[in-house]
């Protein structure tokens, strides 16, 4: 028995549809963790233990996901197994620059010779930096802490009305609530000033930015995400 990292075929291939296309130099960052708080018991002793992550190109996105069902104890934590249920994995939705990481990379792996960081691992340390290179803001994201059924029907609306009827907005279900992605260049021009902060005032958003995403269409502690 394989781990189950896609849960909703047709959801995930209509995410990666919606994503940007790359421009040159770019790419998608993606992470699979266990999340403590999804398992039962103590099995997992962080909150967040990074199993996997990579780069990829879009037209690789659901080939690389895939890749990540190996068999069921393949995924380890001091030796115990990882439970299928503990899964959760991540994309950053706006593109990441490859040439700033470089550049980044380079000075951060200089200063860990500069301080004689014997221990350091230097794929680590890039893949940080590859994370932290935001290349383009596609999106603003809103992460919205709080879940009732149904309650997208109230979101929508009181986001349109903070951006206007023609922003481009996608809201996502996740496992605790709901991630709003704002494309800030499609705001209406009455809302440009002051949008950011009138959505970062939702009583229950915990944080905005440029953040990572659940994938719609896979596991998130065996809930599936999805557009709403």
């Amino acid at each position: 028995m394989n781990y189950q990292i896609i849960k909703d075929v047709n959801i995930l291939k209509e995410f990666i549809e919606w994503l940007p296309d790359l421009e040159e130099g770019e790419t998608y960052y993606v992470g699979l963790l266990a999340r403590g708080k999804y398992a039962e018991g103590d099995i997992i002793k962080s909150d967040k233990q990074q199993l996997k992550r990579f780069t990829s190109r879009k037209e690789d996105l659901f080939y690389k996901i895939w890749q990540l069902e190996c068999p069921v104890g393949a995924y380890t934590q001091k030796g115990t197994p990882i439970p299928q249920e503990s899964l959760a994995i991540y994309v950053m939705p706006n593109p990441r620059s490859m040439y700033d990481a470089t550049f980044s990379g380079l000075t951060t792996l200089a200063k860990c010779i500069q301080h004689q960081k014997r221990t350091h691992n230097p794929h680590q340390e890039v893949m940080n930096e590859i994370q932290r290179s935001k290349s383009r803001s596609c999106f603003v994201d809103f992460d919205i802490d709080y879940k009732e059924a149904g309650y997208e029907q109230f979101l929508r609306p009181w986001i349109i009305e903070r951006v206007g009827n023609t922003a481009n907005v996608k809201i996502i279900e996740t496992r605790g609530g709901y991630h709003v992605l704002v494309d800030p260049s499609t705001v209406e021009e009455p809302f440009k000033k002051n949008w950011y902060q009138e959505l970062a005032k939702h009583p229950h958003t915990d944080q905005t930015g440029d953040l990572l995403i659940p994938v719609p269409g896979c596991t998130q502690g065996e809930f599936i995400p999805r557009f709403v």
